[in-house]
This record gives C-alpha cells, structure tokens and sequence, in this order.
C-alpha cells in the first residue's frame, strides 16, 4: 500500500507544479474532446430530432442501427477510422492521421449515436399536442424544429452530458487514430495507460484523478439535468 501511497503524493505534486508532461495530456484530451462534441451535437441533434419526430419507411432498422452503434466498441471504431486515414485509405491524401483533428473523427463517430438516440428518445416524449400547437400557429418546418429541440433541452443537455463522459474516457480511437504521440496526441487515458505499463504511477495516478474529477463534475452536472428534465 505505500507505494500507492507515495503514488498519490507525487500525483498531486505533478499537478500542483504544473508538470509539462501531465499538463500537454490534459490539453489533448480538452482539445479533441470539445471538437468531437461540437461535431456530435452539430450532426447528432437534427438526426436526432427528424428520427423522433417524423415517421418513415424503415424507422425502426435506422432505430436498431442507432441503438446497436451505442454499445460499438472504441477499439472497432479506432480501426475503420485508421483505415479510412491511412496512406492507402480513401482519405489518405488528408493528412488527418496521428493529430489530434483525425481522433476527433473517431470520437465523434463514438458520441453521435448517443446523441442521436438520446435526441429521438426527448423529442418522442414530448406533449403528442406540441405539434399540432406550432402547426396552428403557423411555424415554418424549421421554426418547429427549433420550438421542440427548445422544448427537449433538458435532455439534449444531459444526451451531451453522456456522450462527453464516453468520448473523455475512451482509449482505443486514441491509441490506434492519435498514435499516442508524446506533447502531440497523447491524451489522459492514453498516458494512463502507458506510464502504468512503465512503472510511472505517479504521472497514471495524477492524470486519473483529472479523468475522475471530469467523471464527478460529469455525474453532478447529469444529475442536476436529469432533475429538471422531468419536471
């Protein structure tokens, strides 16, 4: 137990003075995180909202595809990816491999379907007389689109919430599509991952306090929207 003692110690000292190492791991995980959620929300919400609000041919295959995609595993979802942006790959030409814009393709292929269920699920269980209300008095197709995702906020809000919590602690898009490169790609579950494997508590610990802090501030602020989602 003393050595996951003097781990501890030495995880807060890293983080207190600033470690260079800690710090750039932290910052990749920011910055291809939030780029992943604005993609996420900005495709995942109308799929979301047309797939709960409008009816068609084969809604209920696209609704198993969504749903089957939320469990697809990250380690999958990290090889098409590197396929696609590979030197022989169909986007190889991108120069999108190994940097921090290609995990983000990764990620958001990870949160969407999340995103989009989450979205479908808020809009269904919205008033069936909401509709027929904006119908009457005159909203336009995009008016009504906006009045509903208004409506569902709580939840398209807490649908963020927890495709955030899976894209911040996933590791195989960021091994297999960043590469795990050092002050470039290396992300928080990554370095966890490779500091433990030599031996570096000290650095895998203190990252793993950052990762457990996002996860608490992640299950408050869920918490806190899943309350007033229902009122």
């Amino acid at each position: 137990m003393e050595y996951l003692l003097q781990g501890f110690l030495q995880g807060f000292r890293l983080l207190f003075s600033g470690d260079p190492e800690a710090y750039s791991a932290i910052w990749a995980t920011v910055y291809a995180s939030t780029l992943s959620m604005i993609c996420s929300m900005a495709i995942g919400v109308p799929l979301g909202f047309l797939l709960g609000y409008k009816t068609f041919p084969g809604k209920k295959v696209v609704r198993t595809v969504v749903d089957t995609l939320l469990s697809f595993p990250t380690v999958v979802i990290g090889l098409v990816v590197y396929a696609f942006l590979t030197r022989n790959g169909p986007l190889g030409g991108s120069g999108l491999l190994f940097t921090i814009p290609g995990m983000a393709i990764g990620q958001t292929l990870l949160g969407l379907p999340i995103i989009v269920a989450m979205t479908a699920n808020a809009v269904e269980s919205l008033d069936k007389r909401l509709p027929m209300t904006l119908i009457t008095l005159g909203a336009t197709p995009t008016q009504m689109m906006w009045a509903t995702v208004l409506e569902a906020r709580y939840s398209i809000m807490l649908a963020a919430m927890a495709a955030y919590g899976r894209i911040v602690s996933e590791v195989g898009i960021s091994m297999m599509v960043g590469g795990n490169i050092k002050w470039h790609t290396r992300t928080i579950t990554t370095a966890i991952a490779l500091e433990t494997g030599k031996g570096e508590f000290a650095v895998g610990i203190a990252l793993g306090m950052v990762l457990l802090t996002v996860a608490l501030l992640v299950n408050i602020g869920a918490a806190g929207l899943k309350k007033r989602a229902v009122q």
